[in-house]
């Protein structure tokens, strides 16, 4: 199928890209506006920016799409609200507009997010059907935007299906979130650059942690076989602190550090629980194939995460 993948430079864009490609799929690009240059073939564009959308679906009129672009940061989302509702609200209204207009019968994945959902109480899995309770704009923004694909579903009919990833790991990640955060600063104390200090933010929060990778998969298996108008976590389906992910990277990584807690990392608004109900995800047939630490090792690289 010929898929149109928004956010294609972007980490989940890449791996989402190439395993796409191997498993046969003709895929079209879609690189923000600053990412010039890093492919000749891929087209390039603000989702905020209307006139630029329609014009690209009309010019692709994709079979599918996977709909990735996003502004991603929840931490950062609390900084610049305005411009994270643009981006991930109104992207998916100007996205869905043009598909109307050029490819109504594309199947469209949009990839919302666990943190819709907000506090769920300890020791309980977040299902589909849970009340949305977002506690930053990141969150709010992607409850907004599941709200246009549900109303686009229902009033014209379009195969839109919703995905709701919790965390995913692996190679590639910006540095600003959690994990590839712990790996930069243990990859620098591996070099001897920085004192042996890890600094964190909240280590006590529980979450979902997954493998890009299996993400993905998941990913052209909701395209393929997700019903339309119908949202699906995907997940591990086992909550752990992220304490415990930390110390796993550190034991992976042979260095000897001091865990110390920088206030500057704490988010304004945080969830204390968040883990996936993953039964709907399963029942199509997916399955996760790689492991924490297999992703642990894909953030540390080969260098530091070889013990």
């Amino acid at each position: 199928m010929r898929v149109l993948v928004t956010g294609a430079d972007g980490f989940v864009g890449r791996h989402a890209c190439a395993a796409l490609r191997a498993a046969g799929d003709e895929v079209v690009e879609v690189h923000g506006p600053r990412g010039e240059g890093i492919s000749s073939t891929a087209l390039h564009f603000d989702v905020a920016d209307e006139a630029k959308v329609k014009a690209a679906v009309s010019e692709v009129k994709p079979e599918a799409v996977l709909h990735l672009a996003g502004f991603s940061s929840v931490a950062k989302s609390h900084q610049n609200p305005a411009r994270v509702f643009a981006v991930n609200t109104m992207g998916v209204v100007h996205l869905l507009t043009a598909l109307r207009e050029s490819a109504p019968k594309a199947r469209v994945l949009l990839v919302s997010s666990g943190e819709v959902y907000g506090p769920v109480a300890e020791g309980t899995l977040a299902k589909e059907g849970h009340p949305h309770v977002p506690l930053s704009p990141y969150a709010a923004s992607k409850s907004a935007g599941e709200l246009a694909g549900e109303q686009f579903f229902r009033s014209y009919g379009m195969e839109v299906i919703l995905a709701r990833p919790f965390n995913h790991l692996g190679a590639g990640q910006d540095p600003t979130f959690v994990v590839p955060s712990f790996a930069a600063q243990i990859r620098a104390i591996a070099l001897g650059t920085v004192d042996p200090i890890l600094r964190t933010g909240n280590l006590d929060a529980i979450r979902d942690f997954s493998h890009v990778k299996d993400v993905v998969d998941a990913y052209r298996l909701l395209l393929l076989k997700g019903e339309a108008g119908q949202a699906y976590n995907v997940g591990s389906g086992e909550g752990r602190t992220i304490r415990s992910v930390l110390e796993e990277m550190i034991a992976l990584s042979g260095v000897q550090a001091r865990i110390e807690l920088d206030p500057a990392r704490l988010r304004p608004s945080d969830i204390p629980s968040l883990v996936a109900d993953t039964t709907k995800l399963r029942a199509l047939g997916w399955a996760p194939k790689l492991t924490v630490a297999d992703a642990l090792r894909d953030v540390l690289g080969p260098r530091v995460g070889a013990h």
